[in-house]
């Protein structure tokens, strides 16, 4: 009776230190995807830090789901400035409430690329990389991923921090060189949340953020140029012109040399009526703002400035670097 006894807590214990609540990197992406492809919606509230050379932006993030419907909120901490992404039935939109603006995108977002608020990109990223890393720690586990999907090639490789329950409580995201580039941190997280009927619609979004901050309807004065500080090699400034208009100014920069480019900066402000603008690429970060950034092209706004830049010579990620290289906010640290 003895021998059965010792023999029974032997297995005991080899069972509990081999098998029980110890996850290798393919159980745990199994058990990933059981929990995720379960929900129906979430709602997400963190803050972000999005972070260009030495400069820091940080946003408050509130990020919301319901069959196949999406609306993710980012607001810039410094100067409170607005834009929801939102993704229905009717299709995909930026909308900049203070301007009273809208954006419409022909895009597959946000399946064509890697968002660090949305949890279905984020198992995107788990299930495409098959050299997936995990490490555990006291409170969770690490996984470390390569990015499946991203507009910008700086953006690389990852690490999802998770809870003992699998629930995602961090996501950094890095360049090839291991540079910090973003920082997601998930504040709180409703994995049962329920929206009314018109949570995911322009009007009703437009409507309510309008009420709750009601922002001058004067249009931003473009006082002087704005240069980008990058520039690709063999690329120098070779025409400035201004243009005066009745609602503002616009200035068209042309670039010539190896890369060459044109960049247009125009004046905007708060329209009367709601404006809904067709852009062609898909809605993507620049630092400050959110764009819409094509193969050719990137359209934005910040501070009250709307920027176009246009190249058949600059690849993507040329364009993003001059993008994000002539903003015209502070940034905090």
């Amino acid at each position: 009776m003895k021998k059965i006894f010792f023999i029974i807590v032997i297995f005991s214990l080899l069972f509990l230190t081999t098998g029980c609540g110890k996850y290798t990197e393919k159980s745990i992406v199994k058990d990933i995807n059981k929990k995720f492809n379960n929900l129906t919606s979430y709602h997400i509230e963190g803050s972000m830090e999005i972070y260009n050379g030495e400069d820091v932006y940080k946003y408050d993030v509130k990020s919301s789901y319901e069959n196949d419907n999406y609306r993710v909120s980012l607001k810039n901490k410094l100067n409170d400035h607005e834009q929801i992404i939102l993704k229905n039935s009717d299709g995909i939109y930026v909308l900049t409430p203070s301007l009273n603006k809208s954006f419409k995108f022909q895009s597959n977002w946000p399946n064509n690329s890697s968002q660090v608020y949305i949890l279905k990109s984020l198992q995107n990223d788990i299930n495409e990389d098959k050299k997936i890393k995990l490490k555990e720690k006291n409170n969770g586990y690490i996984l470390s991923t390569k990015l499946a999907n991203t507009n910008n090639k700086n953006l690389n490789n990852q690490k999802i921090y998770l809870d003992k329950k699998l629930n995602i409580t961090k996501v950094e995201v890095f360049d090839e060189s291991g540079n910090k580039q973003i920082k997601m941190i998930y504040n709180s997280y409703d994995p049962k949340a329920s929206f009314n009927n018109k949570y995911f619609t322009v009007s009703e979004n437009m409507k309510s953020q309008n009420q709750n901050s009601e922002k001058s309807k004067t249009t931003s004065k473009l006082d002087e140029s704005i240069y980008p500080m990058y520039l690709p090699s063999g690329t120098y400034l070779s025409d400035e012109e201004s243009v005066s208009k009745e609602d503002g100014d616009r200035v068209i920069l042309t670039f010539a040399g190896e890369s060459p480019f044109i960049l247009v900066e125009e004046s905007v402000g708060k329209s009367d009526e709601m404006e809904v603008i067709p852009v062609y690429g898909d809605p993507t970060i620049l630092s400050d703002t959110v764009g819409a950034l094509s193969e050719t092209s990137v359209n934005f706004i910040s501070d009250g400035i709307e920027y176009y830049i246009a190249s058949d010579s600059l690849t993507t990620q040329q364009i993003i670097q001059v993008a994000e290289s002539i903003s015209s906010i502070p940034v905090m640290k």
